[in-house]
């Protein structure tokens, strides 16, 4: 009987259970258990801009036109090609349309390229939407328009999006995507606690370092494609390093799944999400700030309820084997076992409930 090992298969369940349900109540849902164990562990985290330090509803700013192009006409097509996308920017740029009333079209052969743009017909005029990066392999100058583009970037890390129609350069459209509340305050945080932060964004490098310098984040990647993301996150983890991922977007999932933790913002996809081990309901930066600290005491408290287990067998067994009978002659009854084996299971449960109450702030 007092063999029997309870309180052993009890320590590290009993724990996550707990904590699975603390998480829940502190809007960070973990995956599993490795989730939960392996999260403080990070050493390094990765975040990608839009919709993940910033809102993630971006909005309108301004249309720049090229040569002879009408802004609203630019605007128009955009919004007509950028209907079938899932994108913040696109969302934004549909709105800005819908909000002068521009009569949009229908867009025909639409493809989204990951990390760059998206391409298609509308009015029968072939159309790319999308970074610089995109323009080039179009093999389309953005030369004309790169000081009034860079001029966007720096007045408010507004993102731009070059629109070319049938290889010509249109225009650009600007886009701003304010940063969330809680963003500035968890980095911080992040920094005391000695995590590495590091940006990547398929935003072009100048957007990516403003953003950058004002949240104080020092190693800053733009126009960054899924492939680079993923390649960014092997990179580090070659280097010894344990890395977190946070994004929100399809062009994150890759990172996501290849991190040692992928962490997804519930505002955003469902690619994302599946793809993630961690999952922040809210998408608030915070809520890693509080899953770090829930990690670290659940594992703290598995190792606590293991080590109370084991000292109950180690002492318990040699008891009932009778190792004191000659010298003392006590014998442990069955009842008494029992007793003592229903009493090291509570324990253990009662230890892991305590991790209700624990503060995470």
């Amino acid at each position: 009987i007092i063999a029997c090992p309870c309180a052993l298969g009890l320590a590290t369940p009993m724990s996550i259970m707990v904590a699975t349900g603390r998480g829940a109540t502190q809007g960070v849902l973990f995956r599993d258990a490795a989730a939960i164990e392996h999260f403080c562990q990070i050493d390094t985290l990765i975040v990608d801009k839009t919709g993940t330090l910033t809102e993630g509803k971006p909005v309108l700013q301004q249309v720049i036109a090229a040569g002879d192009f009408n802004p609203d006409k630019i605007l128009q097509l955009a919004a007509s090609l950028d209907q079938g996308s899932e994108h913040p920017l696109a969302s934004a740029i549909v709105a800005g349309a819908l909000q002068r009333q521009l009569k949009l079209g229908i867009a025909e052969g639409f493809e989204s390229i990951s990390g760059m743009g998206v391409t298609g017909v509308v009015s029968g005029q072939r159309l790319a939407l999308g970074n610089a990066v995109l323009m080039a392999q179009m093999q389309v100058p953005v030369s004309a328009l790169a000081e009034d583009a860079e001029a966007q970037r720096h007045q408010s890390g507004a993102s731009v999006v070059y629109l070319s129609t049938d290889g010509k350069l249109a225009g650009f459209i600007s886009v701003s995507d304010p940063i969330k509340s809680t963003t500035l305050p968890a980095l911080l945080e992040l920094n005391k606690q000695g995590i590495h932060v590091v940006m990547a964004t398929g935003d072009g490098v100048t957007t990516a370092r403003i953003i950058g310098d004002r949240l104080g984040i020092k190693e800053v990647y733009g126009d960054v494609n899924p492939a680079d993301k993923l390649a960014l996150v092997e990179r580090f983890q070659v280097q010894g390093h344990f890395v977190g991922m946070a994004g929100d977007g399809i062009n994150d999932a890759p990172a996501l799944a290849k991190a040692d933790v992928g962490i997804a913002m519930g505002t955003g996809t469902d690619v994302a999400m599946n793809s993630a081990q961690v999952t922040l309901v809210k998408g608030d930066l915070s809520a890693i700030i509080r899953a770090r600290a829930l990690s670290v005491v659940t594992v703290a408290n598995m190792r606590q309820n293991l080590t109370f287990a084991l000292i109950y067998n180690a002492l318990g067994i040699p008891l009932a084997a009778g190792v004191l009978y000659p010298l003392t002659g006590l014998l442990l009854s069955p009842m008494v076992a029992a007793l003592a084996m229903s009493l090291s299971s509570v324990s253990v449960v009662a230890n892991a409930l305590r991790l209700r109450r624990k503060n995470l702030s």
